[in-house]
């Protein structure tokens, strides 16, 4: 993945139905060159879905956590590449210190939540991962 697709990727995260048009004006490529990188990231499983984002109070009863994460060696890239693919991710952050990722989860169950972990803990390149569920926030103002 280069960075003309991580690019593209972006464009889609922020908004999965912008048209093909739209995406090759802002990339500056044709809407063929675009369509078949869509087409290989798909099928390379670096797109693995579409998906719809809703106001964080829109789904009351759905879960949160929040995931660190550790990458072995040199694979950051990689795996902030499965991690942007993976739907149960809502964002990912960059990190310093003791972890190296952290990762916002979302899952509408304990058993999807389940899945979306054991999904993240078999890509490769990451080392160690530690869970916390998010129980409540509180907002000064």
């Amino acid at each position: 993945m280069d960075a003309l697709d991580q690019r593209l990727i972006a464009l889609l995260r922020k908004d999965a139905r912008t048209n093909v048009a739209a995406l090759a004006k802002a990339l500056g490529l044709s809407r063929g060159t675009v369509n078949n990188r869509i087409a290989r990231l798909e099928d390379e499983g670096m797109i693995v879905g579409y998906t719809v984002r809703l106001r964080p109070d829109a789904q009351p009863h759905e879960i949160g956590a929040w995931m660190s994460v550790a990458v072995e060696g040199n694979q950051t890239r990689a795996v902030i590449a499965s991690l942007l693919g993976e739907p149960g991710v809502a964002a990912l952050h960059d990190t310093n210190g003791r972890w190296d990722l952290l990762a916002e989860l979302r899952a509408s169950s304990l058993s999807e939540l389940s899945q979306v972990l054991e999904r993240i803990r078999l890509i490769r390149g990451i080392s160690s991962t530690e869970t916390s569920l998010h129980l409540a926030t509180y907002r000064l103002s």
